[in-house]
């Protein structure tokens, strides 16, 4: 209810919420973003109520529409993440609190949807299905590997951070590549900020840095260090990892950076086949091929990285997920590993 008045006050005042760098939001879709946001809380107030079928029907059509557009809405957070992270700044504050927004509201749709399926003879505090209140302790299963399949997949999708990560590289090392001289890199980053400069400096890039720390909670989610921390972590040593710790970083980067990384990997060979219109030189930049391989590049790294955690923090989850202090009725309560 909250993002539908801020998208009301937005469209009445003319206020500008960029899309892209070059677009911004028409009143229009304001207003009619409003309307889905007051549909999706009446489908979030309708999750703890048993429903007849149309009911069930009418909630799951404005799941179906509301997930995806919030995910969209929200798919530049880890770009202002990592703009926030270098000290750069933020370019427009109302495009940020508009991400923000996409954010909350989506976490919200998601928590409903979650909590719809655990009425399904549930327990709707840990999810199993057991006798009793499930007022008890909850005990938390030992840390674990991920799955073999878990782990290759995972490996796989970050591969696609190698040719992204290898070209920026390059240019903050004071070489060339796909038609951007070190002086031309350089010039257009020069106005970055001080942290963004020393990191340069010693030829590591600042976006390089973002997608390192990526992997990082990519590991953590696959290994047992990312459920009990470790030797390193001096006092925290031995004690457990909450699980949202991980979680929900996890969550809230991936469907931004998946969302983000499967539109240029369509977009980029769509644009060089001539389907879309050609991406032209921009900034750096002085071949439409050299950016439009750069676009492709970083599809496939947003998108690896996304994919990856989402594959990694299901698997994180399922086998963290704690349960009550009460035998399972039977073999089905077990959660499987994804």
């Amino acid at each position: 209810m909250g993002y539908a008045a801020v998208q009301v006050v937005w469209a009445a005042t003319g206020t500008t919420v960029p899309w892209s760098p070059h677009m911004a939001y028409a009143p229009g879709v304001q207003l009619a973003l409003a309307a889905l946001a007051l549909l999706a809380a009446g489908a979030c107030l309708a999750t703890p109520r048993p429903l007849a079928r149309r009911g069930r029907v009418a909630v799951a059509a404005v799941l179906v529409v509301a997930i995806p557009l919030f995910a969209m809405g929200m798919a530049s957070l880890p770009a202002y993440v990592v703009t926030l992270a270098s000290l750069s700044g933020v370019e427009s504050a109302t495009g940020f609190a508009h991400v923000l927004l996409n954010t909350v509201g989506l976490a919200l749709l998601l928590v409903g949807l979650s909590h719809r399926r655990r009425l399904r003879d549930r327990c709707p505090r840990c999810g199993a299905g057991h006798t009793g209140d499930g007022g008890g302790p909850l005990v938390h299963p030992p840390a674990s590997v991920a799955s073999r399949r878990t782990r290759v997949q995972v490996y796989v999708l970050m591969s696609g951070l190698v040719p992204w990560a290898v070209v920026k590289t390059i240019w903050t090392l004071g070489g060339d590549a796909l038609s951007v001289t070190a002086e031309k890199w350089r010039e257009e980053n020069a106005g970055g900020s001080d942290v963004a400069k020393a990191l340069a400096s010693v030829g590591i890039d600042v976006t390089v840095l973002a997608a390192l720390a990526g992997i990082f909670l990519l590991l953590g989610l696959m290994y047992p260090w990312g459920q009990v921390f470790p030797r390193w972590t001096l006092l925290l040593t031995g004690r457990r990892v909450p699980r949202l710790l991980p979680l929900l970083p996890a969550w809230l980067s991936a469907i931004g950076l998946s969302v983000y990384g499967v539109v240029l990997v369509i977009y980029a060979p769509l644009s060089a086949a001539g389907v879309l219109p050609r991406i032209k030189p921009d900034g750096a930049f002085t071949s439409s091929a050299g950016i439009t391989w750069m676009v492709l590049f970083g599809g496939l790294a947003f998108g690896g990285l996304g994919f990856g955690l989402i594959a990694a923090a299901r698997s994180y989850a399922a086998r963290t997920r704690p349960v009550c202090a009460i035998p399972a009725t039977d073999a089905t309560d077990a959660v499987p590993e994804n």
